[in-house]
């Protein structure tokens, strides 16, 4: 950030008073610019023995396979989001049961939420931001073509929960996660 969003002033970076880590400071009209991580919902979406994936037409990882997951909107809950990204990028209808991943990273400033959920029906299909869409059985998952190692884990956890047919949430701190392809 070089310049004030509220007076266009430039800013500086340094340690606000009463604070302990610097942050974008305007002196100019004392306005101070906190930068928060970005928090990224989904879906684990399952019906019958397979769980749906979506094969990404966008940056990063364009080409590579996740779960239907994106960042979450001002004025949205977390569900509303997840539920928003399931259908933008698999235009599937689900029902949300309960969060099931929660990953941190804190490397690139980011918080996934991943929550299990069914289709509605079994209606689905690319979105805009996707080049195609399927459910897979856990042998017939991509799991070299994954796309980021938050999904890799969710999809891990699910089918080892799914053995015991508990499915407790999981909570994960990621740093510096290299992806396998």
């Amino acid at each position: 950030m070089n310049f004030c969003s509220h007076c266009g002033k430039p800013v500086v970076k340094r340690i606000p008073e009463g604070d302990d880590r610097p942050r974008h400071v305007c002196d100019h009209c004392n306005t101070i610019h906190y930068v928060n991580p970005r928090i990224i919902a989904g879906c684990l979406v399952t019906h019958e023995d397979k769980v749906l994936l979506c094969k990404r037409a966008i940056e990063p990882r364009y080409g590579l396979w996740t779960l239907p997951a994106g960042f979450m909107e001002n004025g949205e809950s977390s569900l509303e989001a997840a539920r928003r990204e399931t259908w933008e990028e698999a235009r599937a209808r689900v029902d949300i049961h309960s969060i099931y991943t929660l990953f941190n990273l804190p490397h690139i400033n980011q918080v996934y939420m991943i929550f299990r959920s069914t289709l509605e029906d079994q209606a689905y299909a690319a979105g805009q931001e996707s080049l195609e869409v399927s459910l897979f059985t856990e042998q017939d998952i991509p799991w070299d073509e994954l796309a980021f190692p938050v999904m890799r884990k969710t999809l891990g956890f699910y089918f080892e929960d799914r053995k015991q047919g508990l499915f407790p949430v999981r909570m994960r701190d990621l740093t510096g996660t290299k992806i396998r392809r």
